[in-house]
C-alpha cells in the first residue's frame, strides 16, 4: 500500500474528443480503471468557443467530477449548447481519496515557473485551450472545513465578477499564489475558482451541476459592473500556515500548538481580537506563520500571546479553516481576508 501511495513522475497528458466508453458509470475513485492519468477530453457544442472545466486538480475533491458526470449524462442524447473542454487531473491520487500522492506536486500550485512533468501536463491544457478558444475557465474545488460555497477570482474586471456571481454572491479577490490554475487561464478569458462545500455533500454536487449548466448556455458574459447589492465581495489578504518544525493538534493531544477543535466554525465571520484559537507549548512562540502578499511574515500583526494561550490580535475573517491535520501540512491553515467594494 506505501508504494501505491508514492507519486510518480512517470505522468503524461492524453487528449481525447470523445467521452471514453464507461467513463460516466465511474466515481473519483475508480477513474484510473478507464483512464491512464490526467486527460483533457474535448467535446462539441452548438457553439464553438469552449467553456473550460477543471476538476480534480486535488483528488480527494470529487464534487466537480460528480457533477460533471451528471452534466455530461443529461446531453448524452443532445447537443452542448456550447463547446466543453474537460481537464480530469489527478486520478491517481483520486483513487485513493488524497489532495496529492506523496512525491506529486500539488495540481493547483504548478501553473506557473516549474519544470516537472505535471507542469509540462498543465502547459499541455493551456496551450490546448488557447488555440481552441475558450469562452470561460471553471475550476471545481472543495474544501474541508466548514465554508459556505463561493467564487474566488483573480481579477476583479465585470466578466470575472459576473462568472463568479452565478454560483454565489460570496466571492473571494486573491492574488496569491500566483501558480494556480485560475491565475493562468485569466490571461485567455474570465476564469473563477468555485469552493462547493465539503466532498460527499449531495447539494453540492446540484449547486455545481446547475452553476456549470448555466454557463453552457451563456451567450457572453456582461461587460457592465456588478450591482453593489448582488456581491459580498472579499479580498485574502494572507495565508496562515504551520512551520513543519511545530507540532500540532486539533483533539487535545500534547503537542506544540493545541488548537480548538471546533476552528473551522470561524470561517467567514468577523473575528475580533482577542479570540482564543488555542494553546502554545515547548517554546515555539506563536506556532503560525502568517504571510501577507508580499511573503513578508506579518504573524505579529493577527495573532498575540497571552501566557499559553493564542489570541487574535487584530479583526480577522478566516476563509478555508481546516481540522484536517493532513491538509493543513500539505497547504495551509487557513487565510485571512478583508472586506472591500467591487
Amino acid at each position: 500500500m506505501e508504494e501505491q501511495l508514492l507519486g510518480t513522475s512517470l505522468a503524461t497528458l492524453t487528449i481525447l474528443e470523445s467521452v471514453p466508453e464507461r467513463l460516466l458509470s465511474r466515481p473519483a475513485a475508480r477513474l484510473h480503471e478507464v483512464l491512464p492519468g490526467p486527460t483533457l477530453i474535448h467535446l462539441p457544442g452548438r457553439r464553438s468557443e469552449a467553456l473550460y472545466l477543471s476538476v480534480l486538480l486535488h483528488g480527494n475533491e470529487d464534487t466537480g467530477w460528480e457533477a460533471v458526470r451528471a452534466l455530461l449524462l443529461r446531453y448524452e442524447e443532445q447537443t452542448l449548447p456550447r463547446a466543453l473542454s474537460v481537464f480530469i487531473a489527478n486520478v491517481a491520487a483520486a483513487r485513493f481519496g488524497l489532495r496529492r500522492l506523496e512525491g506529486q506536486p500539488d495540481y493547483n500550485r504548478i501553473w506557473k515557473g516549474d519544470s516537472t512533468p505535471e507542469h509540462r501536463i498543465v502547459q499541455q491544457v493551456f496551450v490546448s485551450m488557447r488555440e481552441r478558444g475558450v469562452f470561460a475557465s471553471v475550476d471545481v474545488h472543495n474544501n474541508t472545513g466548514m465554508n459556505p460555497h463561493y467564487a474566488c477570482v483573480n481579477r476583479l474586471e465585470p466578466a470575472f465578477l459576473h462568472l463568479a456571481t452565478l454560483f454565489s454572491r460570496t466571492v473571494v479577490h486573491f492574488t496569491t499564489p500566483d501558480t494556480v490554475q485560475s491565475r493562468a487561464f485569466a490571461n485567455l478569458c474570465p476564469a473563477v475558482t468555485i469552493e462547493a462545500g465539503q466532498p460527499g455533500q449531495a447539494h453540492g454536487v446540484a449547486h455545481v451541476l446547475e452553476f456549470l449548466d448555466a454557463c453552457l448556455h451563456l451567450v457572453e458574459l456582461p461587460r457592465h459592473p456588478v450591482a453593489f447589492g448582488d456581491i459580498d465581495l472579499f479580498h485574502t489578504v494572507a495565508i496562515v500556515r504551520i512551520p513543519p518544525h511545530v507540532s500540532f493538534s486539533f483533539d487535545g493531544r500534547e503537542a506544540d500548538l493545541q488548537l480548538l477543535d471546533d476552528l473551522d466554525r470561524l470561517n467567514f465571520h468577523e473575528v475580533p481580537p482577542g479570540t482564543l484559537f488555542g494553546w502554545t507549548h515547548g517554546g515555539r512562540g506563536l506556532g503560525l506563520e502568517v504571510h501577507n502578499e508580499e511573503g513578508i511574515n506579518v504573524a505579529e500583526r493577527y495573532f498575540t500571546m497571552r501566557g499559553f494561550e493564542l489570541l487574535t490580535a487584530s479583526s480577522i475573517i478566516p476563509s478555508m479553516l481546516t481540522l484536517d491535520e493532513r491538509i493543513v501540512r500539505q497547504d495551509c491553515l487557513c487565510y485571512l481576508m478583508e472586506r472591500r467594494h467591487p
